[in-house]
């Protein structure tokens, strides 16, 4: 992984509002007592029966603090209206269009109470299946709570989804009834949720009842012995519901991967454990006060959104910020209108927002007042050094550290990364840093060796731990062949990765984003960060095609900088900047200018669409992306420069 030079500096920790508990103290215990450690951590919940045991572990499976009875939407709201937190902020709403809505947790509690109610006069009772296709609204963390709170369990589908694949999940689910909207605005558009909601119950008849939330207020298709309008039913609800204790294993929601490749796997996650793990990872990375003010931008539709939006956040008191749009709509500088409006303290957004955001200079952000900021947080994908860099210097006014968090939707909570509330340490621009206390991370080879210090792996990890996937729902035999057959007894995580001789990792995309030039393995992440740091590259993704003396080449699709030109002579000077940060093996074949890539709205880069622009292949599914004219450009590209060759 090319490291900058101030890659090892002592940059800026904010340490004053930091307690300083020792990080390696915390870690060696847990390593040494799991069990222990963990059961201490679970203190940071409200229990209604305590667990018979911490940890019964019969791999693959881990099942944890079982016996022990709890409530989510508990942990969430009763036991801070039961405080002065009443009155406190939970949430924060502004959609696109420029409507808001402000919750305190009083409200928050009323109406999860009555979404509650809602779904018990809908005929759900505990462990029934409920689908949740709605924009980012509060209806959805609403609904989410909701479902908790009864113990039914709830599958949100990112609402950015295709009918096709709307309908996969709900048949997989077995669900009976989905809550969707009229729309959601994105990008100064109306996406029809409804519509594509009938259109995926046309493939789906276990699907008995559609709740259907108003939201932009459109004529929509109407089936009368179907569907509801939720204020209408609203009307007959209750005012309290009371919070139903489930075992501490009960499923709490299922979140299916993004199914890029084969079908969806659906990732169960507990209730006890997973709660567990992220109220305490939660106050690990982030350190939030009663004052502060939090906002993570990421979609509810994925596992950060549920995380680090609704659950880990809520479970601690704290004041969310939750934005229904697009970041650059209606214009590029609104995510820092809403910081300066709300006085955001910590910012957790992803590595491809940062470098949209660079691409556009520093002009507009000179236009807001971002004092208030005290940490920000990337997710998501790696993080290159330079938009590290950026992103610390413009937006956090080179005061506020970074914490780079790695984590998955089948990891259930954060599990690599910097920890400022244990103790602040160096930074590494482009480094996720340390296993967070209870993670037992490693790199190894292909046949499980562990690998000394830098030298590229596989990520896994050796200890289960409490926010870990329970299985995949309905498909136990997957969930033994994705994550435990790699490595008998060990997490296999797909992922590609370093760890530096301070014990540092570095993540190095997807182990199947590693581009095989001539027997070389390269990850893409590798490549991508060598090319950032061009001075007039934004952003660019790396992929291949097939040559039949290298086995594979490298394919570049790039952005450039605001007034930035492409040419060969560009061309050429990245080229040779590529060789000089790796080596020969990584001269990229081929260059592409466009002016975005493809990516999903939780700003990961569609690298699969773009191989199969590179490769002359059929493009397949794209209704994961954020912005389909990408795709288009891309190709555009790629003709131009076939036709000239």
């Amino acid at each position: 992984m090319t490291q900058p030079e101030k890659s090892g500096a002592n940059l800026p920790t904010n340490s004053y509002i930091w307690p300083r508990r020792r990080y390696s103290e915390m870690y060696s215990r847990s390593m040494s007592d799991p069990e222990g450690f963990w059961a201490e951590q679970a203190g940071c919940l409200d229990w209604h029966t305590p667990w018979d045991k911490v940890l019964d572990w019969k791999p693959p499976y881990a099942r944890w603090f079982s016996g022990g009875h709890l409530n989510a939407s508990y942990q969430c709201l009763d036991r801070h209206v039961h405080t002065w937190r009443k009155s406190k902020v939970a949430i924060y709403w502004e959609g696109e269009n420029g409507d808001t809505r402000t919750l305190s947790y009083s409200n928050l509690y009323t109406e999860v109470n009555r979404f509650a109610s809602v779904l018990l006069k809908s005929g759900v009772s505990k462990g029934d299946r409920v689908v949740l296709y709605l924009p980012m609204i509060p209806e959805l963390p609403i609904f989410m709570l909701a479902c908790a709170r009864i113990g039914a369990v709830h599958t949100v589908i990112f609402s950015g989804f295709s009918p096709q694949a709307v309908s996969e999940r709900i048949n997989d689910t077995g669900a009976r009834l989905v809550v969707t909207a009229d729309g959601g605005y994105r990008r100064g558009k109306i996406t029809p949720l409804k519509e594509i909601t009938d259109a995926a119950l046309k493939m789906s008849p276990s699907v008995e009842r559609v709740l259907v939330v108003k939201r932009t207020g459109q004529k929509i298709p109407w089936d009368k012995a179907r569907d509801i309008w939720l204020e209408d039913i609203l009307k007959e609800a209750d005012g309290f519901v009371a919070a139903a204790p489930v075992e501490s294993n009960h499923p709490l929601y299922i979140l299916y991967t993004s199914g890029t490749t084969g079908k969806p796997k659906g990732v169960i996650h507990s209730t006890g454990g997973y709660l567990v793990h992220n109220c305490a990872t939660y106050q690990w990375a982030f350190n939030v006060r009663e004052d502060s003010v939090y906002w993570c931008t990421a979609d509810v539709g994925w596992v950060t959104g549920h995380s680090a939006v609704v659950y880990a956040p809520l479970s601690h008191g704290a004041a969310i910020v939750f934005y229904e749009g697009a970041p650059d709509t209606p214009s590029i500088d609104r995510w820092w209108q809403i910081i300066e409006k709300y006085g955001v303290t910590v910012l957790f957004t992803s590595p491809t927002a940062v470098r949209m955001f660079m691409r556009h200079g520093e002009d507009y952000l000179k236009k807001h007042d971002l004092s208030s900021l005290e940490l920000l947080g990337s997710v998501g994908e790696p993080i290159n050094p330079e938009a590290w860099l950026w992103y610390y210097n413009n937006i956090g006014g080179e005061r506020c550290p970074i914490v780079d968090v790695w984590f998955q939707t089948e990891t259930g909570g954060f599990m690599i990364s910097a920890a400022p509330g244990i103790e602040p340490i160096p930074l590494k621009p482009g480094s996720a840093t340390l296993p967070l206390p209870g993670v037992d991370a490693a790199v190894v080879d292909a046949q499980g060796k562990e690998l000394p210090p830098d030298q590229t792996g596989f990520l896994v990890i050796k200890k289960p731990w409490p926010g870990m996937l329970l299985d995949v729902y309905g498909d136990p035999q997957r969930y033994k062949e994705a994550y435990w057959s790699r490595f008998p007894g060990v997490y296999f995580s797909g992922d590609y990765a370093m760890r530096d001789s301070d014990g540092y990792f570095w993540m190095l995309g997807r182990a199947d984003e590693v581009i095989k030039v001539a027997g070389h393995r390269l990850g893409t992440a590798e490549i991508e960060s060598a090319v950032i740091s061009h001075p007039a590259v934004t952003e660019v993704a790396a992929t291949s095609k097939p040559d039949e003396v290298k086995g594979e080449v490298i394919i570049l699709f790039a952005t450039l900088k605001k007034g930035k030109a492409a040419s060969d002579q560009l061309k050429k000077e990245i080229v040779d900047h590529v060789r000089a940060a790796i080596g020969p093996i990584a001269t990229p074949q081929e260059i592409f200018f466009v002016p975005s890539l493809p990516k999903t709205r939780s700003g990961k880069i569609m690298r699969r669409l773009l191989k199969a622009v590179a490769t002359g292949q059929t493009i397949g599914d794209t209704t994961t992306l954020d912005d389909e004219t990408s795709i288009e450009e891309a190709r555009k590209a790629y003709r131009k420069l076939k036709g000239k060759t």
